[in-house]
């Protein structure tokens, strides 16, 4: 395994944790390598580019809202296997109110690439599903 990938790759886990808690949503597209796919309840989405991903992110916030959250904590994180341009990282994220409660915990899978010289998080699939945060909203792009 490569020390200095895995310290990039989670360096660029926690920089998309700390731009989606800020609801910096250029800053949050910037911590992404594209095209972006995501897997979630059954489907895959594929996105092109930050700009569409910011615009995506923006559409969320409702959601978000709706659930109560307040921000996302970084509960686990293992990196499974890493080489040079390339980190695999299993991760437990809880989704918190603002007393920092825990509302929901789920598991999810990210990898994180380098693309032109830039760490980022190019794929991630996550366990997250409506009937576990609420009814209706469940949003497949956020982490």
């Amino acid at each position: 395994m490569s020390q200095e990938s895995e310290k990039a790759a989670i360096a660029s886990v926690h920089a998309f944790i700390e731009a989606f808690n800020a609801q910096d949503h250029e800053r949050h597209a910037q911590m992404l390598n594209y095209p972006h796919i995501r897997l979630a309840n059954g489907r895959f989405t594929r996105i092109e580019s930050a700009e569409i991903f910011a615009e995506l992110s923006k559409r969320g916030e409702s959601r978000l809202a709706e659930e109560g959250w307040h921000h996302t904590t970084v509960a686990s994180l293992e990196v499974v296997h890493s080489g040079n341009d390339k980190v695999h990282i299993a991760l437990r994220n809880d989704r918190c109110h603002a007393d920092g409660s825990v509302y929901h915990s789920f598991d999810t899978f990210w990898i994180a690439t380098l693309v032109e010289g830039h760490w980022g998080i190019q794929f991630r699939s996550s366990f997250l599903h409506a009937s576990q945060v609420g009814a209706g909203v469940a949003n497949r792009l956020l982490p």
